[in-house]
């Protein structure tokens, strides 16, 4: 490399966990980079004080201590790299690395050493471990010479990790010659002190600097009310309380809706908070965006012009998105990501799509796709190996309303985003060729062939037929009567066959095999139930006088059909899911759990699969019955059976 030295798979240690990443040093200082994205790390040479590096076991570890009192832990060195990084760091940063000796006998008694806003315990003159004041939140004097400092327990600390440290205790004797007391204060009191003036720590009711309450947040769904410390920001609500550090804020994202009254705010967090199983990486916060609040900070004028200067102000007036985004930058550092260029035809920031069966929005950014507000997705261009443009409901007949954007990730992992409305393709394209995204299938400007078929439609009454499959799909779990009375019309003249229940089990799978769909047209055409309805008249019948065959009357003793694994899958999820994503329609209810059911391993299929076995052989033995009985009609016409 021409400026610097390049290092793979090192490691940044800290409360978030160890995160293995890619470390660059060059002559303006230092970047780290998060392998697979998220955190990175930027120092400027100029805020660089300190260099250090000690061996640990298998490694070498570089330390970079910054002007803010910040300290950085970098390993995965080996000895050659340490003799060369001491040369490069020296001669072009101008700081001679320091070395330091690690201690291993396992003493715990010794010396403290205070620097900047680290504690560092020493055995002789070796170190034992050192930790960051900047994660303790608060210290208590137990008794006369111990002193306890307790760590900040929030939401993403060691979400990465099993363990995370919360405490630790320290003896310091009355013949302590580093901290010497007086009368009135011992030294472990001198102790606690000067722990509270470099660690600049509050009281543990500590005042919000601002507070906004009632904010609608997306994901993690519920509405809380939001504290800005100095610190750490509070998410308070009824059933979650979260706090999260603004160590683990990356970046803001302030995305207005389209032709909707609301913005939102995105907070992504390295590491993210956890609820329950679930990680959360991306905080989605809801603003009404013609909504302006007027707030004045608790803070005192000292802090705002030393510490805060030029980054915060005495008091807000705005609207209560910019407000909000403000405060959280200037107290957090993050920097804020608004939309770029790209413009939908109704002169939006996003286009409507899908993602993984939920509707949402996706905003094409200068450096990154980002997709809201469930599931949050954020895809930076870099990681993309090649984006493709495929027309809605390949392999049946085509809907001129919509088409799909995947988008492959060089991981080899794929996002499809699903029902994009074909007015949006011109933008698109033109958008994602200017960032010079690679574009499968796409010869020198010219569209695919199936998105051009899509483009060139001009049927506006066309039928989305994933639409179409998922309702009838859901209308027949609803209604048995309708099918059946299909079935007697197609098959034999009224009386249910082990055939038509086979039948509706393949209709039932959510599209998994091509000739699905063709069955589901079949259905439509066959099966008309108005009885005003023309009918054509056959071959043979060219006056159209013959009568129609009334309607063959279901007899009510006989046996309920079986039912397919997709409709006990059905049964079993669709309530869990309307309870946990309410005001969904019926029709969007049956949508999702079309696309579950079609994601599914053959393993997670397997119990509704025997379900449907075991009510299959239930059926048969059923209609074994039923058919060698006096009741059962043969025919459909009840005089038969007279």
């Amino acid at each position: 490399m021409a400026d610097g030295h390049l290092f793979n798979n090192i490691l940044l240690g800290g409360r978030g966990g160890i995160n293995p990443g890619q470390l660059r040093v060059h002559s303006g200082g230092i970047i780290w980079k998060k392998q697979g994205g998220g955190k990175v790390v930027e120092v400027d040479k100029a805020d660089i004080v300190g260099v250090s590096w000690m061996k640990v076991p298998r490694a070498f570890q570089l330390g970079f201590r910054i002007k803010d009192g910040l300290f950085y832990k970098f390993t995965g060195f080996r000895e050659q790299d340490v003799s060369i990084l001491n040369a490069f760091i020296q001669n072009s940063i101008g700081i001679t690395p320091e070395e330091k000796q690690l201690s291993v006998s396992g003493q715990n008694w010794g010396e403290v050493d205070l620097n900047g806003n680290m504690l560092t315990f020493l055995v002789g003159s070796k170190q034992a471990f050192e930790v960051s004041l900047a994660d303790v939140s608060q210290t208590q004097l137990q008794g006369k010479n111990e002193v306890v400092l307790e760590f900040h327990v929030d939401d993403t600390t060691g979400a990465n990790e099993k363990d995370s440290l919360m405490e630790l205790s320290f003896h310091i004797p009355n013949s302590n010659t580093l901290f010497v007391g007086d009368e009135t204060r011992s030294p472990a009191q001198v102790f606690r002190d000067k722990i509270m003036s470099m660690a600049d720590v509050g009281p543990s009711g500590e005042e919000a600097v601002v507070m906004f309450e009632g904010i609608a947040i997306l994901t993690p769904r519920g509405r809380h009310t939001v504290e800005l410390h100095f610190s750490f920001l509070r998410l308070q609500g009824q059933a979650n309380d979260f706090k999260i550090q603004y160590s683990s804020v990356v970046r803001l994202f302030l995305l207005p809706k389209s032709n909707q009254p609301h913005t939102l705010v995105v907070v992504t967090l390295d590491p993210p908070i956890r609820k329950g199983q679930t990680l959360y990486p991306h905080i989605v916060l809801q603003f009404e965006t013609d909504y302006v609040v007027e707030s004045t900070l608790t803070i005192n004028e000292e802090l705002l012009n030393t510490k805060y200067k030029d980054r915060l102000e005495a008091s807000y007036k705005g609207l209560i998105h910019e407000v909000f985004t403000s405060i959280l930058r200037g107290l957090s550092g993050a920097k804020v990501t608004r939309p770029g260029k790209f413009r939908s035809c109704q002169d939006g920031y996003a286009v409507k799509s899908s993602l993984k069966a939920e509707d949402g929005v996706l905003y094409p950014l200068e450096k990154s796709f980002f997709f809201l507000p469930k599931p949050p997705t954020l895809i930076l261009y870099e990681e993309i190996d090649y984006v493709e443009f495929e027309s809605h409901g390949a392999g049946v007949s085509m809907s001129s309303h919509y088409f799909d954007l995947l988008v492959r990730l060089k991981n080899e992992q794929e996002h499809l985003f699903r029902n994009i409305q074909r007015n949006e393709y011109h933008n698109l394209y033109a958008f994602i060729s200017g960032k010079g995204l690679k574009i499968m299938n796409l010869a020198e400007g010219q569209t695919t062939d199936s998105v051009a078929a899509v483009l060139q439609n001009d049927d506006d009454d066309a039928v989305d037929p994933h639409l179409e499959r998922i309702k009838n799909e859901a209308g027949g779990e609803e209604s048995d009567e309708e099918d059946e009375d299909f079935v007697a019309e197609k098959d034999d003249g009224g009386s249910p066959t082990d055939d038509s229940g086979e039948e509706e089990s393949d209709a039932s799978e959510s599209g998994d095999d091509k000739e699905k769909p063709a069955k589901k047209e079949v259905k439509k055409e066959a099966a008309p139930k108005s009885s005003s309805s023309k009918r054509k008249p056959k071959d043979g019948d060219e006056d159209g006088s013959k009568k129609r065959k009334p309607k063959k009357k279901k007899d009510p003793n006989a046996p309920k059909r079986a039912m397919s694994g997709f409709m006990f899958f059905s049964q079993t999820e669709r309530e869990n899911l309307k309870r946990n994503t309410p005001g969904l329609s019926f029709t969007d209810v049956g949508r999702a759990l079309g696309e579950r059911w079609k994601k599914m391993t053959a393993e997670e299929k397997e119990p509704f699969e025997s379900m449907a076995r075991a009510d299959q052989k239930r059926y048969k033995e059923a209609m074994a019955g039923y058919k060698s009985g006096p009741t059962h009609i043969d025919s459909g016409n009840e005089s038969d059976s007279k």
